[in-house]
């Protein structure tokens, strides 16, 4: 059990250092290729703060426990709205007006989407692809309409900075990912838990630090928007990128487990950030502080 805990420890330490050091290196790089503002923040912001789910699902998979990763999925995408956006709010009342409302309906549907893969009890190589697919429809849709304004970080790492901090990133993600998945997987044997639970717990709280650190530092500097794009953004990516590896990796139907009440928890979370968002009311420390009651309730749940 000793062992267990310190794989799970060193294995979200090295994520939560991973993706930062990744999106940082990413970001740089992308600057020093010229590339435009909305390019990097779809394409290489994106998929760089997807990448802590994206390497421990596909671990997860490989080690043949496709369980823990449907699970870090789905129980990501209802940490990144419950959780992260009520600890933001706490921080700083979030406004949303004119914020994200297509890209929330772009997450409700893909959301919809994996319920229905769920409830249905099917999976294939071909419905990976297709997720995959998905992604690259909706990459194209982002760069030909783009936001009235796309917000950047102004901290941009020169590219002979950015090089080490993308290697290194990506170095402590694949190691992390690797360590997480161990541990959770000698967890969930010891104490007896299913591999979903942990999936649902453990790692995707785990997987889903770099966007809670990035959202809390937005937060703090006085922009809490940005919190609203980097939950959307990576809703949409955890269910079409990391959704279709795992597919891909291994072709079967998500975990009967999912498709029950944390299906449900996710639609309902969807469904409020969607109304939200386009009714354009904003998120204060009140309702902030019932997203987080209602996150602990599930993980609660889920243990029991």
């Amino acid at each position: 059990m000793t062992t267990a805990i310190f794989l799970i420890v060193i294995g979200l330490i090295g994520l939560a250092l991973g993706g930062e050091l990744l999106v940082r290196g990413a970001v740089g790089i992308a600057k020093a290729m010229g590339l435009s503002n909305l390019l990097t923040g779809i394409i290489i912001v994106g998929m760089a703060t997807s990448m802590p789910e994206l390497v421990t699902s596909v671990e997860a998979a490989r080690a043949g426990s496709p369980e823990i990763a449907w699970g870090n999925i789905v129980g990501s995408n209802i940490a990144n709205t419950l959780l992260i956006l009520g600890a933001t709010a706490l921080i700083a009342p979030i406004v949303l007006t004119g914020l994200g409302k297509r890209d929330a309906a772009a997450a409700l549907g893909a959301t919809v989407l994996l319920a229905a893969l769920a409830i249905a009890q099917i999976g294939s190589l071909w419905i990976g692809a297709a997720l995959l697919a998905l992604l690259v429809i909706y990459i194209i849709w982002r760069i030909n309409h783009p936001r009235v304004a796309e917000e950047e970080d102004e901290s941009i790492p020169k590219l002979p900075l950015a090089i080490p901090l993308f290697a290194g990133g990506m170095a402590a993600l694949i190691f992390g990912g690797k360590w997480l998945v161990e541990g959770a997987i000698a967890i969930a044997t010891i104490a007896g838990m299913s591999e979903t639970v942990i999936g649902l717990t453990v790692v995707a709280i785990g997987t889903s630090l770099p966007e809670l650190a990035a959202s809390a530092a937005a937060a703090f500097r006085g922009k809490p928007g940005l919190a609203v794009g980097n939950v959307v953004g990576s809703n949409i990516y955890n269910i079409f990128l990391i959704g279709g590896a795992t597919m891909l990796m291994a072709p079967m139907a998500l975990p009967a487990e999912i498709a029950g009440l944390q299906m449900a928890v996710l639609l309902g979370s969807a469904v409020m950030l969607w109304v939200l968002l386009w009714r354009g009311h904003a998120i204060g420390r009140a309702l902030g502080g019932a997203l987080l009651l209602a996150f602990s309730a599930n993980i609660a749940f889920t243990l029991m």
